[in-house]
């Protein structure tokens, strides 16, 4: 239908404009609005049934990157997870998402970080250095993080506890990294490094999902993310400002660089696995710590110490081919663990016999 304020072209159905947000349809119970209300925000993600899959093709996952797409629909994005926007089992789609705006965010990063390469490299002005680190350590863990965001398929997380999640996480899953390492001072090596940074990701994500009550394995995947996001962030600027304090500021910027290169198969998908595994473990149920030794827990655990330890394993003649596959690795089993969350979400839903809320429980 053609919106009678912009003349945009809407698909049929819709009661709202996806272009101006025109309401095409008035209700008089408070119950309707809630749910025009989420559809003002639902719809921004409507794609026709016929580019749907619940099969991980990525030409059908990433149609959208290309597409223009207004700021309107961004705002839309940045809106869900309230009370008002957050939607009930019947009406979560377990078809894979399309993402988008996290496209948008890394030429966004890029662009800063590009302004302030300028400022730093051709104008010589140090004031712009604490900001070059912090944009480039930031950049890719970001726009990962966004991906995961826009593939929680509840969408009953609001942004700001994303926010939250990463800086809170992060600090909090380093520290008790560092407590593991003073224990194990005598005995460092890339097998126990794996071990304390991972087991310190998961305490920190399992803390998280524990006391909010997220339900669904996309929620674990996206709180894990949110916490590997801060930890790599933090991460990344302490080895630049190490770099630029050798003197060297070309290792300041390879150091920015292949960090960021290899962000998205690191800290962030890990305790995105992590953070996934629990969820499906522990499902409806209050944590008990007997859920940590299940097998489906621990499989995945155990995988990411794995390919924590590899990956900072020196592999002669093979850098940095050896993380490349490690990411790859890494991004096979985010995307069967995204698919098992868009299952569970469609059993949820033949289940379900009245419609009730997916918000955390706080």
């Amino acid at each position: 239908m053609n919106c009678p304020q912009c003349v945009y072209s809407n698909p049929d159905g819709v009661k709202f404009c996806l272009n101006c947000g025109e309401k095409f349809v008035k209700s008089n119970t408070q119950e309707d609005d809630n749910s025009l209300f989420y559809e003002f925000a639902h719809y921004v993600d409507f794609v026709p049934k016929f580019e749907r899959s619940i099969e991980p093709k990525f030409q059908n996952i990433f149609s959208r990157v290309f597409r223009n797409h207004t700021e309107l629909e961004a705002e839309r994005l940045f809106i869900v997870g309230t009370a008002l926007t957050t939607p009930k089992i019947t009406e979560v789609k377990e078809t894979w998402p399309k993402p988008w705006l996290f496209a948008r965010v890394f030429i966004f990063a890029l662009l800063a970080f590009t302004g302030l390469y300028v400022g730093v490299d051709y104008f010589r002005n140090v004031n712009f250095i604490p900001g070059l680190i912090i944009v480039g350590a930031f950049a890719v863990p970001l726009t990962t993080l966004i991906f995961f965001w826009e593939m929680n398929a509840p969408q009953n997380i609001a942004f700001y506890r994303i926010i939250y999640v990463v800086f809170i996480g992060g600090i909090v899953s380093m520290l008790v990294a560092l407590v593991f390492f003073d224990i194990l001072r005598n005995n460092i090596n890339p097998i126990t490094i794996g071990i304390g940074e991972e087991l310190a990701k998961a305490i920190t994500v399992i803390t998280f999902v524990r006391y909010r009550k997220y339900r669904f394995i996309l929620n674990g995947l996206l709180i894990g993310a949110a916490v590997g996001a801060g930890f790599a962030a933090f991460e990344t600027a302490g080895y630049a400002l190490r770099a630029l304090l050798s003197g060297d500021a070309k290792n300041l910027y390879i150091t920015i660089l292949w960090r960021g290169i290899l962000a998205p198969g690191g800290h962030v998908a890990w305790a995105a696995l992590t953070g996934a595994a629990f969820c499906r473990v522990q499902g409806d149920h209050p944590f008990e710590l007997k859920m940590l030794v299940k097998f489906k827990f621990l499989r995945v655990f155990l995988l990411v110490v794995l390919m924590h330890a590899l990956w900072d394993t020196p592999i002669s003649g093979m850098f940095p081919f050896g993380q490349i596959f490690l990411m790859a690795v890494s991004w096979v089993a985010v995307f069967l663990l995204i698919r098992a969350g868009l299952k569970e979400i469609g059993t949820k839903k033949s289940m379900s016999k009245t419609d009730y809320p997916i918000m955390e429980n706080s």
